[in-house]
């Protein structure tokens, strides 16, 4: 029932500022109309429509979006079991944490880079 590929190992977010409903799909491993309904279910989820009603998504959302799927197909979390979970402090705890280990390894890299330009 829960045959949404949680097996497979998400691939990482690249470094874009506005990602279509499409490339999200394939980050996520969800479908569109998935992504659709889900942003009337979680409102923080809200990506920027443009011109013809296009979506595109910021890097915050993909990473809720992660979040939700994890919630939903990895946890068994129910649509409203998930909306509680992304409301209290828990999730956003798990994904501060995320963003400070991103910029550690981050500056420890920039730190490596210097060292092989030497």
């Amino acid at each position: 029932m829960l045959d949404q590929g949680t097996d497979r190992e998400l691939p990482p977010i690249p470094a874009k500022r506005y990602f279509t409903i499409g490339e999200v799909s394939e980050l996520c491993g969800v479908k569109p109309h998935v992504l659709r309904y889900w942003e009337q279910e979680f409102e923080p989820l809200k990506p920027v429509k443009r011109r013809g009603n296009r979506r595109y998504y910021q890097r915050g959302d993909v990473i809720m979006i992660r979040q939700i799927r994890s919630l939903l197909y990895d946890q068994g979390y129910t649509i409203g079991g998930a909306r509680q979970m992304l409301e209290s402090g828990e999730a956003k705890e798990d994904v501060n944490r995320s963003q400070q280990i991103i910029r550690q390894v981050r500056l420890e890299l920039e730190q490596v880079l210097q060292v092989l330009k030497r």
